[in-house]
């Protein structure tokens, strides 16, 4: 029971540092002078961050043969990690972090609604149900609803 309640909960705390995220890579950005230098510092943190977890708890080497043998979608979760946070270094200081997020989270929905769909990335096919379309609906909805005063402001703010 608890452990249940606790995953969710776990994933919204990690989803409320993405904000975070996205404001300090557009400053970083302005900062280097280019956004793709901020991913690329960005991705670098990332890294650094990573060695030292590696390291105390011990995670043994790769076994990097199998690697061959994988489908090669496996690796556009970098490519997609690269998109996002350009996205985010450019769009966020324009949508603001409120619009920037909701407008990822209706993509999000929306893609992984697809991907649940038809069974993508390795996944198992999760039938589409009448409740799971009115749940993406109100997301894509809400969405729209946090940019409706940005899509009517004067063009040039």
């Amino acid at each position: 029971m608890y452990y249940s309640l606790l995953l969710p909960i776990a994933a919204v705390l990690a989803g409320a540092v993405v904000p975070f995220q996205g404001g300090a890579n557009a400053a970083l950005g302005r900062a280097l002078g280019h956004p793709l230098w901020a991913t690329m510092m960005s991705l670098g943190v990332s890294a650094l961050c990573l060695i030292p977890a590696l390291v105390l708890l011990k995670v043994p080497m790769p076994v990097f043969s199998t690697l061959s043998a994988q489908p090669k979608w496996i690796w556009i979760g970098g490519v997609a990690g690269v998109i996002y946070i350009t996205a985010a270094i450019l769009l966020v200081p324009r949508l603001g972090a409120a619009g920037f997020m909701t407008a990822v989270i209706a993509g999000q929905i929306l893609a992984s609604v697809a991907i649940d769909t038809f069974g993508g990335v390795g996944l198992p096919a999760r039938p589409m149900e009448s409740v799971r379309l009115v749940g993406v609906l109100l997301v894509t909805l809400g969405a729209i609803a946090v940019q409706w005063p940005a899509l009517f402001r004067a063009s040039g703010s």
